[in-house]
């Protein structure tokens, strides 16, 4: 059977099986980051685009390890990776299998122990499947569609249904704590837009701010999602991730409870809901109330500044 040929229903397939699967495949690569970690200073560092935007012969080596193994059991799904990915491939409805094998590669080649592999699964371009470990902490986190979030913590096993707390109701944009990131392009509109964003959303009320409770920078932004599933904050806002960066994240999220929208201000009439090869994104924790709302303010904020563009 071909690509096309393939059920774009997500109910055709055995998602707890592929979840299973993708959860072995992510310990192994868990496994050849700390090995790599622990035997080199900074394995096989390479420039990308600057010395921010890094790749490493580990990076290579995990997404090799995961195409195989995926492509052995799933030889009809399609697969689209960071390291083999092809400028202007798109993504399509077909299932596919999206692979960072390092998400955080700056904090992984400066030892910050800040990094993950992640592995989704998307079918008719919506994440089902959802796999993300952490191997510094030996947490796994993993999300199927209507079967809610949960975290292994490896050393003990112990699962806990995400998010860890029951969420609180978000009140407004100023008592919020927020994930943003810097990225690796440094000029530019896309950076203006970035800088004057940042500028807002902590500058003080009375200098016409937002102020932010704070802004946090992990590194990652599968981690950053995870971030937001957990309820550890509040809500994570960046333009410039890739599908393979979010797909994992995204329905970890979703399924707990939280929502994946638009990073830009939505046009009139539009709900400003994200799509997986958007590269642009607000993402709000779970809560019984305030959701929108602050999603609306925020976007509100953003008014006057420049969109992203890519």
């Amino acid at each position: 059977m071909s690509e096309s040929q393939l059920s774009t229903n997500p109910e055709d397939y055995n998602l707890e099986e592929i979840k299973q699967d993708l959860t072995v495949i992510a310990k192994r690569a868990g496994d050849m980051m700390i090995q790599a970690r622990s035997t080199k200073p900074a394995p096989g560092t390479l420039a990308k685009k600057n010395i921010v935007d890094l790749v490493t012969e580990t990076d290579r080596a995990i997404e090799v390890m995961v195409s195989n193994a995926l492509r052995q059991k799933y030889p009809t799904f399609s697969f689209l990776g960071e390291e083999t990915y092809t400028p202007g491939t798109p993504l399509t409805t077909a299932p596919t299998f999206i692979c960072d094998p390092i998400d955080g590669t700056t904090n992984f080649v400066h030892n910050y122990p800040n990094f993950c592999i992640s592995l989704g699964l998307s079918i008719n371009r919506k994440s089902v499947v959802g796999v993300i470990y952490h191997p510094s902490r030996h947490d796994l986190y993993s999300a199927i569609v209507g079967k809610g979030a949960s975290v292994t913590h490896l050393s003990t096993n112990q699962v806990t249904q995400l998010p860890l707390q029951p969420p609180l109701p978000l009140v407004n944009l100023q008592s919020c704590l927020l994930a943003v990131e810097w990225g690796a392009e440094r000029s530019g509109p896309n950076w203006l837009t970035k800088i004057n964003t940042f500028n807002h959303l902590a500058a003080s009320v009375e200098d016409g701010g937002k102020m932010v409770h704070s802004m946090r920078s992990i590194g990652s932004a599968a981690l950053n999602f995870v971030a937001v599933a957990r309820g550890d904050v509040d809500a994570y806002w960046e333009g410039g991730p890739w599908p393979w960066d979010v797909a994992a994240g995204w329905i970890i999220v979703e399924e707990a409870g939280g929502l994946v929208l638009d990073g830009n201000p939505p046009k009139e009439g539009d709900e400003g809901l994200a799509q997986l090869d958007s590269r642009n994104f607000l993402v709000v924790r779970g809560a019984p109330s305030g959701q929108k709302e602050v999603a609306k303010e925020f976007w509100e904020s953003m008014k006057g500044t420049f969109n992203y563009e890519f």
